[in-house]
């Protein structure tokens, strides 16, 4: 059975940063990423990192956001910094395998201007 336990998140000022973390089980996961939901808005790719490590990100994080992924630990990271007000959303871990997709709970993350 797989599960995504996701940590980090919480409140920070402009310009501060937050740290994310999911660990996965269960399952070989070929992409894992990070993907967020605003109020009233559609759920967004943040970033997705391949089990070799390639990443690809969204135009409106590139150069302040980092992911990264440990396979021993089935954990991948989200670094962010620089964060702005728009950041602001919920934050959900993804995880795929070859024939399914798989979710976290999801982390809130509120930026404050």
């Amino acid at each position: 059975q797989v599960h995504l336990v996701e940590s980090g998140g919480g409140l920070v000022q402009a310009g501060g940063s937050l740290r994310l973390s999911c660990v996965a089980s269960g399952s070989f996961f070929s992409e894992m990423g990070w993907y967020r939901q605003a109020p009233g808005k559609e759920r967004e790719l943040v970033a997705r990192i391949t089990s070799t490590g390639i990443p690809n990100y969204a135009s409106s994080v590139k150069g302040r956001f980092t992911i990264s992924r440990d396979n021993a630990k089935d954990t991948v990271i989200l670094q962010m910094n620089s964060l702005k007000p728009e950041d602001t959303a919920v934050y959900y871990c993804n995880a795929e395998t070859f024939i399914n997709v798989y979710w976290g709970q999801g982390t809130q993350v509120t930026v404050s201007s």
